[in-house]
């Protein structure tokens, strides 16, 4: 492995699939510089970043992480973005069902590059460099997924691409920062690349503020307290409502925490609050039916619609914070967690486990002993304050005196407008319209970059070996073949010749069959044979009569076939279905009958047959000229039979 393959960025299975990673090098802290000036340096860094974001993020609710930079100034690589050893700053952020988290971050990292110059910006996520995925079509051809890793960064509020020219193959992160640094070499993207990726930011930070939604809810007293002094939390809650399972239903159901009276026969205080939240969240609350628990107090229906959807959406609301509140309190307290979880898996791909069946004593004394190291060491630690963060916030501000005058407020703001949530045809065509423009253009602009005279020679080539009856008789061939469990096969090309060695044939028969009779004793043979199994004779004899059976069957069912098919064209006759195929040529003989059948000849003409083959290599060739050299069900078919099909030489 080289020195470029230990720095590539990889899926950590630790972290979710939807989780952006981002990593910050700064110019002026050398590599070589003292562990504690570096720390310095990057600490100092981090606080001018703050700084410069935190008007843009005050307000804003996170989908589920927010984003959050922290310090790297250690002697070995990084393990949360496989930097090699050197001094920069980084983050991951999961973004779950949100896209508009992602985009953000990307804008606020485009935003500190502006600011700061000197510093070159990575970010990517589980499906690689998705900032290269959003301009497609206006990347060069050598830039691939293969290609791309290590080769893109954001400076100076630009893109760069360190160009194949300067590394050849995959170039570590050190070897394209100095290529960054240096003015000679030219790594500023396109225009073009950098037009689409500036449209996509340009909405912020306006857009951050429009994927907001202001909603009021019907909520306990106890989820409008903790609202009020912490709004951030509602992310966390309504991921608990969203992800809930069998053990946290059983929580959902007692409402311990929220539902919670200082005596029995309290009535439980419930408070009209305002809640804002990210349109996700907002869909994910209103999308999932859900039946409150027999203790908490639902409004009947005819108090109003108004006030029953308020009602519905504050129990989703207080659910989940029931739910996240004592799963995070339970796995706090037990070690559990998404960090256990990649700590057991790592033991498995070990080996710990092998031999061992789950759930017998040796397993479980394993499985104790991994438990138990856990417990004591520092990522224990580290994952318990995290998970536990929450609880003892909540905890904190309920353990202060509060009144329902406290939260309920007079003068809340109405609810926003939520016809986004049904109307977004508009939005999506809009979306779909852009994507074709652009699809359009960049087949336009490689079409004229093609020589006419190569085009036209490789066409004439490809229809010389271009045999219509092959797709049809190949379409028959694997319409007929009898397939597996394994899904449908392509049949191969038999037509090649079959080679049989008689010698080796007859040995294999004999050997199956035993030595040949000598032929003086062969009528005893059959004298004997035919007296031994005279009881067969009536076996054969039912056999024969269920072929002849079988055959009337046969006959009976190709008239019915006949009739049915006769009945079916003759209906299908005064119908324009029979004008979309094509029709096999007329017989000589039904065309000279004299006047004496003129009144059937319409009849017979409109029930001339089906021309079944022609029809068929006419949808395979609608159906691929429509996919415009694009992949597609024909061409992926035709070629799994091994056939090419030329281009439409009308448009060349």
């Amino acid at each position: 492995m080289n020195a470029a393959d230990e720095d590539l960025p990889r899926r950590n299975p630790k972290f979710p699939e939807d989780t952006v990673f981002y990593s910050i090098y700064p110019d002026e802290i050398s590599s070589s510089a003292p562990l504690p000036t570096a720390a310095a340096a990057l600490h100092s860094l981090l606080l001018r970043f703050q700084s410069l974001l935190t008007p843009l993020l005050s307000d804003y609710i996170w989908q589920h992480e927010p984003f959050l930079l922290s310090t790297s100034a250690s002697s070995s690589a990084c393990r949360l973005c496989g930097s090699p050893p050197m001094p920069h700053l980084h983050g991951k952020t999961r973004f779950g069902d949100n896209l508009e988290d992602e985009w953000f971050i990307v804008f606020l990292l485009f935003e500190i590059s502006r600011s700061f110059p000197s510093l070159s910006i990575r970010v990517w996520d589980s499906d690689g460099e998705f900032l290269l995925i959003e301009a497609a079509f206006s990347l060069p051809r050598w830039l691939n997924p293969e290609s791309s890793p290590n080769r893109v960064f954001i400076r100076a509020g630009d893109l760069h691409i360190v160009p194949k020219s300067i590394f050849l193959s995959t170039p570590s992160v050190a070897f394209s920062l100095e290529a960054l640094r240096n003015p000679d070499i030219d790594t500023k993207a396109s225009n073009s690349v950098q037009s689409v990726l500036k449209k996509k930011i340009s909405g912020y930070p306006e857009k951050a503020r429009t994927n907001m939604h202001r909603v009021v809810v019907i909520v306990p007293l106890q989820v409008a307290q903790v609202l009020k002094h912490e709004a951030c939390l509602i992310s966390l809650a309504v991921e608990g409502f969203y992800d809930r399972d069998v053990d946290s239903m059983k929580y959902a159901s007692r409402m311990e925490k929220f539902l919670r009276t200082e005596k029995a026969e309290e009535e439980i205080e419930m408070v009209r609050v305002s809640v804002e939240m990210s349109r996700a969240m907002f869909a994910q609350l209103v999308q999932q039916r859900f039946q409150a628990p027999k203790c908490y107090p639902m409004p009947g229906r005819e108090e109003g619609q108004v006030a029953y959807k308020e009602a519905e959406l504050g129990m989703k609301i207080a659910c989940g914070f029931e739910m996240m509140y004592q799963e995070r309190k339970r796995d706090g307290n037990e070690g559990k967690g998404s960090t256990w979880e990649a700590y057991r898996e790592s033991l498995e791909r070990s080996g710990y486990f092998d031999g061992m069946l789950p759930g017998s004593k040796e397993y479980q004394r394993n499985m104790d002993n991994a438990s138990e190291y856990y417990r004591s060491s520092a990522l224990f630690s580290r994952t318990r304050d995290i998970m536990t963060a929450p609880v003892k916030r909540i905890d904190e501000i309920l353990s202060s005196v509060c009144s329902i005058h406290d939260s309920n407020d007079m003068h809340l703001l109405p609810s926003d407008d939520d016809s986004w949530l049904y109307n977004g045809e508009d939005e999506l065509n809009s979306a779909l319209l852009e994507r074709q423009i652009e699809m359009e253009a960049y087949e336009l602009k490689h079409s004229k970059n093609k020589t006419p005279g190569k085009q036209v020679t490789g066409c004439s080539s490809q229809t010389n070996d271009f045999n219509l009856k092959d797709v049809a008789e190949s379409m028959q061939a694997f319409v007929r073949k009898v397939s597996s469990f394994e899904g449908a096969e392509v049949p191969h090309d038999w037509s090649k010749e079959v080679k049989l060695d008689a010698e080796l044939f007859l040995k294999e028969m004999e050997s199956v069959l035993g030595p040949a009779r000598q032929e003086g004793n062969s009528i005893d043979a059959d004298l004997e044979e035919f007296n031994s199994s005279s009881d067969m004779d009536f076996e054969d004899s039912e056999e024969d009569s269920d072929i002849g059976e079988g055959t009337l069957y046969d006959d009976t069912e190709d008239t019915f076939m006949q009739s049915y098919s006769d009945a079916l064209n003759q209906e299908l006759s005064s119908t324009i279905l029979k004008k979309s195929f094509i029709r096999a040529p007329r017989q000589p003989n039904m065309e000279d009958e004299g006047t004496s059948n003129s009144g059937k000849h319409t009849d017979e003409e409109d029930l001339t047959p089906v021309d079944v083959d022609m029809n068929l290599v006419q949808s395979l060739l609608d159906s691929f000229a429509s996919q415009k050299g694009l992949p597609g069900p024909a061409s992926n078919l035709l070629g799994l039979m091994g056939l090419e099909v030329p281009a439409d030489e009308k448009k060349i």
